[in-house]
């Protein structure tokens, strides 16, 4: 299962199978759940195509607690909901949809590290 904090945790699951070869994907969403791939200017990239990770949903946290500006970055406007005033939230981790798709994790676009659950 993959999720970050800022969602009700687990977002995707993936049920390992031995047949997989290289990164072990992170899965397919969960319902009510929406994830994007997305490039600098938040369009879709194609499968295979490495891009930013950005969750959608009714999972997603309102914010950071007494962190506004944080807030603004990471919890954005979603410009791919027909529903107004939808959010998505900028993950800072790099993934791909694979040929099966599933998604893959590639990396983080920054040096985050968590350390004992410490950003």
């Amino acid at each position: 299962a993959y999720g970050p904090t800022e969602s009700t945790v687990n977002i995707t699951d993936h049920h390992l199978d031995g047949t997989e070869e290289g990164s072990v994907p992170i899965g397919r969403p969960f319902a009510n759940t929406q994830v994007y791939v997305l490039d600098s200017a938040l369009r879709p990239v194609p499968p295979g195509v490495t891009g930013e990770l950005y969750l959608a949903g009714e999972q997603l946290a309102r914010g950071y607690h007494g962190r506004t500006a944080l807030t603004a970055e990471r919890f954005t406007a979603n410009p791919h909901s027909t529903t107004p005033g939808t959010r998505m939230y900028r993950t800072g981790d790099l993934a791909h949809w694979n040929a099966h798709g599933h998604l893959t994790y590639d990396g983080r676009t920054d040096h985050q590290i968590k350390l004992r659950g410490h950003r």
